[in-house]
């Protein structure tokens, strides 16, 4: 698309509003990848059980998820100039509020709610941000969505080694109040800025032909109605669960395999280590994959990286258990497996349409809620057989099935769908 294919008041500041997207998403993302260094903690304080503990992950993940459809219609409800920062701001409010209620949570319940409160207003803040860079970048959508989610991914990066710093220092409880508070201050001040496209910007030129787009829009009710739909959904859930049951376990795995306080680089544990790396993967993978099926479509780019994902956890599995191999090997894991994010919401516009993306994208998104009550099935696994290698090789054959699914069940249902409707719309005589 070239600038001057849509009304320029259009594309004025749309590069301004995909980078407000990013800090968005970054500021939101320390409760799911840093809440690995607030188990252990949590645990030492109050004798709870990791299984106990980790359930405020799971539903932190749940309300972040499946809450994200109501968010995404209110949104597109509401409009360009007042949806996105109204429901950025009171997303902020609540992140901010979870995070404190976390802070002083002395009972499992209290800790539960924080979990839910955070998770809502993050839910609210990543629909908005997904959606809008949906709409503003119709010509660069991989990209576009990859650059935000990778502010999710690679957000915590930055604020990782600080946390852990706080917790050591003052204690868990003081690195949650402060640094919720902080998130919650900044997105306020960004809820001012953030707005959508005036109308939906289209594509004026020839299409990629890699890259096939609807040239309609679904609403979600006919969207919930198509086959298509309920595979992206399976297809998100099987490397949606496979990731975070790393995410999640990731301080476990390494104190399993004795490594954990390992120093390896600078003074910095192996953990540290592993999880700035993984952090930073994880970001980059994001605009990379989405960027690469913006030249080679979305199916050819979902059958790579999945099997690199595969590759990657039977690596972990049998070549691990040192400090720079397991550095290395959960690396290559979160960055064949934060592409989700980028590929799914860009393959569902792509299909369905612009007009009703944030709403759609977002149904699509509690996918990965769903998946997030698989991760404690990783602790039963690996109970039962006594080592994180079979939780690590049942990930690797789950990426195997969706490459196949990927390519021989999505790819020709959507072309079939996208040769319909062009079909439909052609005049007829």
């Amino acid at each position: 698309m070239s600038e001057n294919s849509s009304a320029p008041e259009n594309l004025t500041g749309r590069w301004v509003q995909l980078w407000l997207g990013v800090l968005c998403m970054a500021l939101i993302a320390n409760l799911q990848y840093g809440w690995t260094l607030f188990v252990g903690p949590i645990h030492t304080a109050h004798g709870w059980t990791l299984a106990e503990i980790q359930w405020a992950f799971s539903i932190f993940i749940a309300t972040e998820t499946w809450l994200t459809p109501a968010a995404g219609a209110l949104v597109d409800r509401l409009g360009p100039r007042t949806g996105p920062g109204l429901t950025i701001g009171v997303g902020g409010l609540m992140v901010g509020i979870g995070w404190v209620v976390n802070a002083y949570a002395d009972s499992l319940y209290l800790l539960y709610v924080g979990a839910a409160v955070s998770g809502t207003g993050a839910g609210a803040i990543y629909a908005t941000c997904v959606g809008n860079a949906v709409k503003w970048f119709p010509d660069r959508r991989g990209l576009a969505v990859g650059l935000t989610a990778g502010g999710f991914g690679a957000g915590a990066a930055l604020t990782v080694i600080p946390i852990r710093m706080t917790i050591g220092a003052a204690g868990y409880a003081q690195a949650f109040l402060w640094f919720g508070i902080g998130q919650a201050v900044v997105l306020l001040i960004i809820s001012r800025i953030l707005r959508g496209p005036e109308r939906p910007i289209v594509l004026a030129t020839k299409v990629n032909p890699s890259l096939q787009q609807s040239i309609g829009s679904s609403t979600s009710a006919q969207m919930l109605r198509s086959p298509i739909f309920w595979l992206l959904y399976v297809m998100f859930i099987g490397i949606s669960a496979s990731g975070l049951m790393v995410t999640a376990q990731i301080a476990p795995i390494a104190k399993d395999y004795g490594i954990s306080n390992a120093v390896i680089f600078l003074g910095a544990s192996t953990l540290s280590v592993a999880l700035v790396v993984d952090n930073v993967l994880n970001g980059s993978a994001r605009p990379f994959f989405g960027w690469l099926s913006d030249r080679i479509g979305r199916e050819k780019t979902m059958a790579l990286a999945f099997t690199l994902g595969a590759i990657s956890y039977w690596l972990l599995a049998v070549a691990g258990q040192t400090p720079w191999a397991f550095v290395v090997c959960a690396g290559l894991i979160f960055f064949t497996w934060g592409e989700i994010f980028s590929l799914f919401p860009s393959t569902c516009t792509d299909t369905f349409g612009p007009k009703y993306a944030t709403a759609n994208t977002s149904l699509l998104y509690t996918a990965k809620g769903t998946s997030a009550f698989l991760v404690p099935l990783a602790n039963v696994l690996k109970t039962a057989t006594g080592s994180w290698e079979a939780v690590f090789l049942v990930a690797a054959v789950t990426n195997v099935v969706v490459v196949l699914l990927a390519l021989f069940v999505l790819r020709p249902l959507r072309a079939n769908q996208l040769r319909r409707a062009r079909l439909a719309a052609a005049p007829q005589g």
